[in-house]
Order: structure tokens, then C-alpha cells, then sequence
């Protein structure tokens, strides 16, 4: 999706967050047969993207535009208030349109260091992939991989005059 973003701006410039998530959960169901699902109630809320699997969740996902570090830290904690014991995938996934994106991704890196449930990690998988170890809040002992994923998204421009 990065690529299809990065390649094509001007189809995603005027796509809230529901229409951007809705993106996603094409090509999650063209992979899954149909399994994901958007703004599923799960455990003690909904999430944004949800894969379950003969009755098993596989994947968990919460998606959500750039509002700085404290906002990117109360995301994980919302996703992880949204997993059960048994949930051990999941996902933040960040949209942001501000100008220097170099320095979301960094604040990214350095905000999820102060979190008080990660394990290990950043293992980078790119240059805005990086998989977590974090541990479930309800036991710290159940280890759960938890991956940020960020995209530029570019901005509206101004109407011209």
C-alpha cells in the first residue's frame, strides 16, 4: 500500500481515515477470502481491522492520522485494551500528512520506546516497518508481536483562485 500511495497521490489526497481503512480491508480480503472485517467489536471495544479465521482472530488493527506522540501512544494502549489473552498479532497503522515525515517516523521510533508494555525490538523491516515485542497488559508474561506501519499521505491542496 505504501508504493500504490506513493505512486498514485492524487487518488488518497481527500480520503479520511474510514476510506483509507477501507483500502486496506480490500486487499486483506482478497488475501483472506473475504475474513477481515472493519470497526469489529472485539474483547472491550472496536477495532479498525479485524482477521478472524475458522473463529480464531489472526490479525488485530488500529488505524489512525499523525497527532504526535502522545496520541501514537494512546493508540497502542487502545489496541491493546481491544486484545484477549489469545490475540497475539496486531497492528498500528499511521497515516500522516505532515510535510517532514522523516521526523513522524522518528518520533514513532522514540515514542514506542517509552511505552511501558514493549518487550523488544524495533526490528525494521524498511524504512516505516518496525515489528515490536510487547507484552499483554493483562499478563505481562503473554508476549504479543505488535507492528507500527506508517504512510505519507499526501495533503489536500488549497482550492485555486
Amino acid at each position: 500500500m505504501a508504493h500504490v500511495m506513493e505512486r498514485s497521490p492524487s487518488a488518497f489526497v481527500d480520503m479520511g481515515e474510514e476510506s483509507l481503512r477501507q483500502h486496506f480491508l480490500v486487499q486483506l480480503n482478497g488475501q483472506f477470502e473475504g475474513a477481515a472485517t472493519g470497526e469489529t467489536f472485539n474483547f472491550q471495544g472496536k477495532t479498525d481491522i479485524l482477521i478472524r479465521v475458522e473463529d480464531r482472530n489472526i490479525f488485530i488493527a488500529e488505524c489512525k492520522f499523525w497527532g504526535g506522540e502522545k496520541a501514537f501512544l494512546e493508540t497502542i494502549d487502545q489496541l491493546l485494551g481491544y486484545l484477549s489473552w489469545r490475540d497475539t498479532k496486531t497492528a498500528v497503522v499511521i497515516f500522516s500528512r505532515n510535510r517532514d515525515f522523516s521526523s513522524v517516523v522518528n518520533t514513532i521510533l522514540l515514542a514506542t520506546e517509552k511505552h511501558p508494555h514493549k518487550k523488544r525490538g524495533p526490528t525494521k523491516e524498511g524504512g516505516t516497518r518496525f515489528k515490536y515485542v510487547f507484552g499483554n497488559p493483562k499478563d505481562a508474561n503473554r508476549e504479543l508481536f505488535l507492528t507500527v506501519l506508517a504512510f505519507d499521505i499526501p495533503k489536500p491542496e488549497a482550492p485555486h483562485r
